[in-house]
């Protein structure tokens, strides 16, 4: 047989038209991989602090050096604040996965307040650590947790802020319900990495 009577095999093209546009869940969205690279790297710089805290308390005699300990009562409303806010975020995540969209707009005005609610609490915090950030070692390392969670709230709220007024205003893209699916991840971080700051803020220097 010659060359140019050879057949060229029919080239196969791989049909993804019939794939949803929107998926909700672990592993199977780009925006999740996204959220979990960004935890992990996050998570990783509140350690790496803490491991610090923990490092300066070998170093000294006293503790915390020459400070008074931080006055925990705000400090304990913004941890109840943010246990709370797990049911009404667990709500929100499964009602965006279903795509409810009077549900999905309450909750998201709920979540709303919940975020506002905690950085004016958090207003009140930075006075109770009794130190300015310049005052020693101790005081900059306090003062680096409480504030780069602070961030991590202003981050988390403007997300859930602009999510909501696009809810309310849109038209919407069934994506927008994925979006605020992976904003629910993002906050149970910043639920879960502040009972470990806590903890360290206002009781390991009463502890150790």
């Amino acid at each position: 047989m010659s060359v140019h009577t050879m057949q060229t095999p029919p080239r196969r093209v791989l049909d993804v038209s019939s794939l949803p546009h929107t998926v909700f869940g672990p592993g199977r969205s780009i925006l999740w991989w996204g959220t979990i690279g960004l935890v992990t790297i996050e998570g990783t710089f509140f350690a790496l602090i803490i491991a610090s805290y923990f490092y300066l308390r070998t170093r000294v005699s006293d503790w915390p050096p020459g400070i008074m300990p931080p006055y925990p009562l705000w400090g304990t409303v913004n941890l109840v604040i943010a246990l709370v806010s797990v049911v009404p975020n667990f709500m929100i995540k499964k009602a965006a996965e279903k795509m409810e969209l009077q549900k999905v707009r309450i909750l998201l005005v709920l979540m709303s307040l919940v975020s506002i609610g905690m950085l004016v609490v958090r207003w009140f915090e930075f006075p109770a650590l009794r130190c300015m950030w310049y005052d020693n070692a101790y005081a900059s390392t306090v003062w680096i947790l409480l504030g780069m969670h602070a961030l991590h709230l202003i981050t988390d709220g403007y997300d859930t802020w602009v999510l909501t007024i696009m809810f309310f205003t849109g038209p919407l893209q069934p994506k927008r319900f994925m979006d605020v699916y992976e904003n629910g991840d993002y906050w149970y971080f910043v639920v879960l990495t502040w009972i470990p700051i806590y903890l360290v803020l206002y009781w390991a220097p009463r502890w150790l």
